[in-house]
């Protein structure tokens, strides 16, 4: 009897244990694990993701510099691939091998077996009309409707940017907003702008048969939506202006940023060598993109941000506004020029040793007097004796610092470079901690050494200068759809500290450049300009050609700056240049200059230096900055040994004071003890 209960309570104990696991793989499949689901919604209805158009971007005027085209992805479904069809037909229909078919067709087995997958993408509207008639005949396929970009004039590359697909890292980053195959801004505008630029997409359910035919929407619709098309942008760039600064710039490596000095809107954007934006989309993207990363002279390198060349002087201007509002010197106080300058053991020329003799400050200006400039910069950093060079110095930079340099702008646009402007820190790293002066660094005083700055940031410090004492942040957009959407901080003056009077003289000199001085090849008829030529030094191959402007004198309209690469000074190639964009600007025409020289003349010259010259100098380049980095490393490396090892020797020293200061302590308890006991 007993053992007849025991089989009884047995055989219970295993009836329950099937019954929980039964129960508990029944909750695993409808609760926890959704694969079942996936599966037996797919054979009911399937899912179209509908993608939408991205924002097309316009220029000041309304005029197009990006719009979409249609294009169409074919997508396989393996599981509905459930019988044979000419595959041979379907290959030679959408421009693939064989071989190529079986690779898609495997790897989307693999990722995607119960899903579309994308089997091939961007078919042209002209492959897709002769497709759609066969599409039929090939189960699991089928099309879906998409754009790409398109640029009418295929101009402003680097402002606009490109699209690609996403990785898995954008993914994750958008948590999980994009999938695979999806498309995301990669640089310029298009990743500046994505979320507005992108839109939202939509979906469409269909009822499908056991065959994957569509019977209709499944619940009436219910669960579809439309897709929402990106927003319109307008940017500050004129499409004319920018068309004329890239033909300008044809074989060159440089750059040219125009801005209105009233708005901060940037009006011109031009890095040079640049590229037709179309070679970016389409199915040949890929070669297209691999033989730009390989071109030497670097197209995807954005000059206007990213370039940092020594202002040169066309720094000047901004030496002499800072002594003038510092009392350091007066506009009228003659300096005399002897051609080079001896600051210390150093000696600074002027252009090609020439002696100025006698100069006040618009003279000093008009003609570029290095002498002038070097003695007004030491008076600025000696002015409370060498022992405070430190204090002066860090002064100077502060008030350098105000004029948008040695920091980034927040253009809104990734990717902008700081520039440099020299710290204290970096000489004591080079010279030791009170080891230079004023002598040491007085290539500062004319924008060589260390300092060194993008295009973007010299035409801004000519906004403040046009404006007499504060600038408007430059930016490329405008508006977001029909709203004149700008962020706040674009329509904030940030004055620099300098009083507007103390500008008269130093803009007295600048129009002398152009009248009579350096730059007079380059007079524009009618126009009053204000500008200032620059030799910025380069370590390998001839110097750059700098051009920074504004015009006209009085209510600025448009201020610019120019750098043409291993060019020379800068009155030969980017004065010239700068004087076309700005006549074209404020006239809308251009003419030839008194000097005869027209827009085809430079525009036909080539100034591209020699491949292989270019790449050993930079190779040179590169193994200088490695040394010198090495350098500053090792003296870093050695001043915190040496502070750790100061820091290690003081705490010894002082756990051993205070282990004779505690036993000495316990030798006087004990006396004292001893004491208080007798």
């Amino acid at each position: 009897m007993n053992k007849f209960f025991e089989r009884r309570y047995v055989i219970t104990g295993i009836f329950l244990v099937i019954i929980f696991a039964l129960l508990a793989r029944l909750y695993y499949i409808q609760i926890v694990d959704d694969k079942y689901e996936i599966y037996a919604n797919s054979n009911v209805r399937r899912t179209t993701i509908l993608y939408p158009a991205r924002g097309p971007i316009l220029d000041r005027n309304g005029k197009i510099l990006v719009q979409n085209e249609p294009i169409y992805d074919v997508m396989v479904n393996p599981k509905d691939v459930n019988r044979p069809f000419d595959t041979l037909l379907l290959c030679k229909m959408i421009g693939i091998d064989k071989e190529g078919f079986y690779k898609r067709f495997i790897k989307a087995q693999k990722q995607s077996p119960a899903k579309p997958f994308i089997f091939e993408k961007q078919l042209s509207v002209q492959l897709y009309a002769a497709l759609q008639e066969k599409l039929f005949e090939f189960p699991g396929f089928s099309v879906v409707p998409r754009t790409i970009r398109t640029y009418p004039d295929s101009i402003a590359a680097q402002f606009l940017g490109f699209i690609g697909e996403v990785t898995d890292r954008d993914i994750k980053r958008s948590n999980n907003y994009y999938r695979l195959g999806d498309y995301i801004g990669v640089t310029g505008v298009e990743k500046a702008y994505e979320n507005v630029l992108r839109g939202q997409r939509g979906v469409q359910v269909q009822m499908v048969d056991s065959k994957g035919i569509p019977k209709g929407s499944f619940a009436n619709g219910a669960l579809d939506t439309v897709p929402r098309s990106g927003e319109r942008l307008t940017s500050s760039l004129d499409i004319d202006l920018q068309r004329l600064g890239e033909k300008l710039m044809q074989n060159k490596l440089g750059s040219i940023v125009a801005i209105e000095p009233s708005s901060g809107e940037i009006l011109c954007y031009v890095s040079s060598p640049t590229y037709d934006p179309n070679l970016m989309v389409g199915r040949q993207r890929g070669n297209n993109l691999a033989a730009m990363y390989n071109n030497p002279y670097k197209p995807f390198f954005i000059r206007p941000i990213q370039a940092q060349y020594p202002p040169g002087s066309s720094f000047k201007p901004l030496s002499a506004l800072i002594a003038l509002q510092e009392g350091i010197i007066s506009p009228n106080e003659i300096f005399y020029c002897t051609g080079n300058y001896r600051a210390g053991n150093r000696i600074v020329h002027c252009n090609h040793g020439e002696a100025h003799g006698s100069v006040n400050m618009a003279r000093a200006v008009a003609e570029s007097c290095n002498g002038y400039f070097s003695m007004v910069f030491q008076r600025i950093v000696d002015r409370y004796g060498v022992k405070n060079t430190e204090a002066n110095f860090k002064a100077w930079r502060n008030n350098v610092m105000k004029f948008g340099l040695g920091a980034r702008l927040d253009l809104d646009m990734p990717a902008e470079s700081r520039g440099n402007v020299p710290t204290p820190l970096y000489y004591d790293n080079i010279y030791h901690n009170g080891g230079w002066r004023s002598s040491t660094i007085v290539a500062l005083a004319i924008g060589q050494g260390e300092l060194l700055a993008t295009p973007l940031q010299m035409a801004n410090l000519e906004c403040t200068i046009a404006n007499r004492g504060f600038f408007y942040k430059p930016h490329l957009i405008k508006a977001i759809g029909t709203e004149n959407v700008i962020k706040k901080e674009y329509t904030e003056k940030n004055y620099v500290g300098i009083d507007s009077g103390y500008f008269e003289p130093v803009i007295n000199g600048m129009q002398a450049v152009v009248e009579n001085g350096t730059a007079r090849r380059s007079k524009i008829p009618g126009i009053i300009m204000c500008g200032k030529t620059g030799t910025a030094q380069n370590p390998h191959g001839e110097d750059h050609s700098v051009f920074v402007a504004f015009a006209p004198r009085d209510n600025p309209k448009i201020a610019i700056a120019v750098v043409v690469e291993n060019s020379g000074e800068g009155a030969h190639w980017a004065a010239p240049i700068a004087s076309f964009i700005v006549e074209k600007y404020l006239t809308g025409k251009v003419t030839a200059r008194e000097a005869g020289y027209t827009v085809d003349y430079f525009a036909n010259a080539n100034r591209l230096p020699d491949l292989a010259l270019y790449a050993k100098d930079l190779m040179k380049e590169r193994r200088r900055d490695s040394i010198r980095s090495a350098k500053l490393d090792s003296v870093k490396r050695f001043k915190a040994d040496s502070i750790k090892k100061v820091k290690a020797d003081s705490i010894k020293k002082a756990r051993q004071e205070t282990a004779g200061n505690n036993k000495a302590g316990s030798i006087i308890s004990i006396l004292t003890g001893r004491r208080a006991r007798s």
